[in-house]
């Protein structure tokens, strides 16, 4: 058990906010297999003050879905202020976070996102911004190691965002300059767990069940976040959870009930969103749910045409009468 700024988080796991990825259908699904903390996509705070009517059901949380956190992105005081009111109002989460590590280059070279990692001083006015606007919400800051391997500095960042008054920091143990490629470094994320007494997320490689104890036995942080290694794949966190309890870790359901749990993500989507988007984005949400499948070259080319939920219902009546 795991408490930031007051808010209890029964299982140590918490899903990365993605952008394109954690929308509320996907939160569910991985909420019933045990994370237990989810966020939101990153919300444009500049997007919220001028009330883009796109920007605001990315907000909005599940029936139940607690504890939860929404997350904001911005450099601007004065607008990261008003959009964290803006935020915690609309969505009612438990927790307010920034996004301070998103590589992007139109994000991070405008200076939002890993671009703060910059400008350590503009970072502390921005959380201190955000805690003014969030209304007593805990704050919490996600960020990488640095801009790039020539100017790692995370562990005074994270002290700064602890001194600013974050109520946890998540560490992405990958610089701006990396994005997502090489492996994490875990051992800066156990250096910033050594640095400040406020609790650490550790972000980085957790890719199957046994990642999760190690991650969080090597680095000393309080909770292991998930990232890529649930694209498709959101029994990752009951897998995880089993190995932190020191139970079996369960197999991979099989393919028929990977597609069903699939369906099942768009259906949410739909009614969330309408059909039309949601099935442009199960084209790569369906893609990612057959990795490995031996064989599925043929429904992957059908997958990428999908524009219909029958679509995704006949392309899976095909899968199950032909792969399973």
């Amino acid at each position: 058990m795991v408490t930031i700024g007051g808010i209890r988080i029964d299982t140590p796991l918490a899903l990365a906010p993605m952008a394109g990825v954690t929308d509320l259908a996907f939160r569910t699904i991985c909420r019933e297999q045990g994370a237990g903390l989810t966020c939101t996509e990153m919300v444009s705070a500049k997007a919220l003050c001028y009330q883009d009517k796109k920007t605001v059901p990315l907000l909005r949380l599940g029936e139940g879905e607690h504890p939860a956190a929404a997350q904001i992105f911005g450099s601007d005081p004065v607008c990261m202020e008003e959009g964290a009111a803006i935020a915690q109002e609309v969505s009612g989460a438990d927790i307010l976070d920034i996004n301070m590590g998103c590589p992007v280059p139109k994000v991070a070279n405008s200076g939002d996102g890993s671009g703060l990692m910059r400008d350590p001083d503009k970072a502390v006015r921005v959380l201190e911004a955000v805690i003014r606007g969030a209304g007593g919400c805990p704050v919490t800051v996600k960020f990488r190691l640095g801009w790039d391997k020539g100017s790692i500095n995370c562990v005074e960042f994270a002290r700064a965002m602890e001194e600013a008054g974050a109520a946890a920091v998540a560490v992405h143990g990958r610089t701006r300059a990396q994005m997502y490629a090489g492996a994490a470094n875990w051992d800066w994320i156990r250096a910033v767990k050594e640095a400040v007494n406020i609790p650490v997320i550790a972000n980085g490689d957790v890719f199957q069940g046994t990642d999760a104890p190690r991650i969080l036995k090597y680095t000393g942080a309080d909770m292991a976040m998930l990232g890529r290694g649930v694209f498709g794949n959101p029994w990752l966190f009951a897998q995880c959870r089993a190995a932190l309890e020191s139970r079996p870790i369960p197999e991979m359901p099989p393919l028929s009930e990977r597609c069903d749990t699939a369906v099942r993500q768009f259906e949410l989507a739909a009614a969330n969103k309408g059909e039309k988007i949601a099935c442009l984005e199960a084209r790569k949400h369906y893609a990612w749910y057959l990795k490995g499948v031996p064989h599925a070259g043929y429904y992957k080319e059908q997958i990428v045409r999908i524009a219909t939920l029958d679509d995704v219902r006949r392309i899976t009546a095909g899968i199950k009468r032909d792969l399973c």
